[in-house]
């Protein structure tokens, strides 16, 4: 069996989209082939697991011909698929399921694809709100006939990844004793989900010098210089920058992992460290925290109480950001100091 899956554009919903994978490759077993259609940027965060036989790369703005819906397109109708799972929720892409001869056509029915759907899943809501990301994608799972699965989040590291930690560890002269707390100050979604520079900065110096921790801010190759400005307004000598190290998900994965706890915006790194089951605060900005809300994920959502939370915005529509600056730092830390010593607490016990 040939089973075709558009998987989600984002980092982070990736990461909350793997309860869905792992029931998947459960339920179809090593006999199938499963192919996940993903994009390009994504390619080495599912490395180190084995729910899929094959990645396609998809990029429908990219200016690679081969990336574009044409190429893919055409990959599909060689491959002929038995099924196609969309975690997509575009328009777009059950169009190219159906175009590309997939037999069965599993998605949400939204923005008007539903005649292009076999197998409807409609929206799941939770008390009158949307239902959790990662209820909304095993939602699609079970449509397929998988049984009831966990919702822990998983990922994996390569061998060439943890040497690439050790590397790391080495250069920046990080502690071994297990004492590196990660912040990460970035998301792609936009502006509006970002915590200010100098509060990263004064949690960075707190951090280091009351918790007696080394700070390790994380970034990606296009984050670099909020990365270093932390760091350096930090005026802390334990607080350092991955800036200046190899930048990409495999760093950033295996530092995560090695983390004892992590400070995140609402994003792609927030996601990949809870799959790791390290700690979390995150600190929530235009978003509902419904939409990551799971029980199996150890940590703490931050969010101030604002009529206009839920906006949804890349900008602060009314131009003061204030579900961000609001949040103060020392409310902050001392959910860090919390968490901490819950897992003291669970050690001793």
């Amino acid at each position: 069996m040939n089973v075709g899956l558009f998987l989600p554009n984002w980092l982070g919903d990736l990461v909350m989209a793997t309860p869905a994978l792992r029931a998947l490759r459960r339920h179809f077993g090593h006999e199938a082939q499963v192919v996940g259609i993903m994009r390009p940027n994504l390619r080495e965060l599912l490395a180190g697991t084995d729910w899929l036989d094959e990645q396609w790369y998809f990029d429908p703005r990219s200016k690679q011909r081969e990336l574009r819906r044409r190429a893919v397109l055409r990959r599909m109708r060689r491959r002929r698929f038995d099924m196609v799972i969309l975690f997509t929720n575009s328009l777009h892409t059950a169009l190219l399921a159906w175009l590309g001869g997939a037999r069965e056509r599993i998605g949400c029915v939204r923005d008007g694809r539903g005649p292009l759907l076999s197998g409807k899943v409609y929206p799941r809501r939770a008390a009158g709100r949307t239902a959790p990301t990662v209820d909304c994608y095993l939602a699609l799972s079970e449509a397929v006939g998988c049984r009831s699965e966990s919702k822990r989040l998983e990922l994996a590291t390569t061998a060439a990844e943890r040497e690439l930690g050790d590397k790391i560890w080495e250069n920046l002269g990080l502690r071994t004793d297990g004492r590196v707390i990660a912040l990460n100050s970035s998301g792609a979604y936009g502006a509006a989900k970002l915590w200010p520079v100098e509060y990263f900065a004064r949690l960075a110096r707190k951090i280091a010098q009351e918790l007696d921790h080394d700070v390790l801010v994380v970034c990606g190759p296009g984050e670099s210089r909020r990365a270093r400005q932390i760091a350096r307004l930090s005026l802390a000598g334990r607080v350092f920058s991955l800036a200046e190290q190899p930048l990409g998900l495999p760093a950033t994965k295996e530092c995560l992992r090695r983390s004892r706890l992590s400070v995140s915006t609402d994003s792609g790194p927030r996601h990949i460290a809870a799959a790791f089951g390290r700690p979390v605060v995150t600190l929530l900005g235009p978003t509902k925290a419904t939409c990551i809300e799971n029980p199996t994920v150890r940590g703490t959502n931050l969010q101030v109480d604002l009529d206009c939370i839920g906006c949804y915005k890349r900008t602060c529509p009314k131009q003061h950001h204030n579900c961000m600056k609001n949040l103060t730092v020392e409310t902050v830390y001392d959910a860090v100091v919390g968490l901490l010593q819950q897992e003291e607490s669970a050690r001793a016990a």
